[in-house]
């Protein structure tokens, strides 16, 4: 159902077992790996932003990053690309500070590497600045605010829960590369790539629907790495 996995690597979910697992079946169907990387926050899940100094944020990216790399590479392939989770995706929408740390230690790692953020953020000046190559993406499955941005967690709207809705909305934002916000004009995006929650309730059945309705829209899927 999906062209590419984001692997949580062991900050807010995930052990080295589970990250083997799911490294080795993606590459075995032909799934390009993401490093989902995060806050060191396993009890909120990693959606709780903390303050971490720049040096240290970068450092656990990178940790992050090797780990996972390490299980790829045990099942005779390599991850292909970066997204940030959670707080930490949208902090680096807007701070500087932490955003440069990221794309610093992702083009460490490997110079040019791909790295999954919001249209226009901070995090996608800083990728482009460090040599990376930035895909911007879109979320069929979560709520939009007008200039962009998505609705918090913790306010109403936040989540597209009905599958239906959710492949019209994809099936929109690849053909169109637009979104209705919670309120107001249509947002323009042009994103690279769509992204499904696999925690929402019933995802599996989401991401089929969507899926479906992308074929029959003539949508070509496919890795963008």
């Amino acid at each position: 159902m999906v062209t590419s996995a984001n692997v949580a690597c062991g900050f807010h979910a995930g052990d080295p077992l589970i990250m083997r697992r799911v490294a080795a079946r993606a590459l075995e169907l032909g799934v390009r790996l993401g490093a989902h990387v995060s806050y060191r926050d396993l009890p909120g899940f990693g959606r709780r932003s903390i303050d971490v100094p720049p040096t240290v944020l970068g450092a656990e990216v990178l940790y992050q990053l090797g780990a996972l790399q390490a299980m790829a590479e045990a099942a005779g392939g390599t991850v292909s690309y970066v997204k940030p989770h959670g707080a930490l995706y949208n902090r680096v929408v807007w701070d500087e500070a932490q955003a440069v740390a990221v794309a610093d230690a992702l083009a460490t790692f490997r110079p040019g590497l791909a790295v999954l953020t919001l249209p226009g953020s901070v995090m996608a000046a800083a990728g482009e600045a460090a040599g990376l190559r930035v895909v911007a993406e879109a979320y069929p499955d979560r709520g939009y605010r007008p200039d962009g941005t998505l609705v918090a967690r913790s306010e109403p709207g936040a989540l597209a829960a009905d599958p239906a809705d959710v492949a019209a909305r994809a099936v929109r934002l690849a053909t169109e590369g637009r979104v209705a916000p919670n309120d107001g004009p249509d947002v323009e995006l042009r994103p690279e790539s769509l992204c499904l929650h696999g925690d929402s309730p019933g995802a599996a059945g989401t991401a089929r629907a969507v899926r479906v309705a992308l074929e029959q829209a003539g949508v070509a899927l496919r890795p963008f790495t």
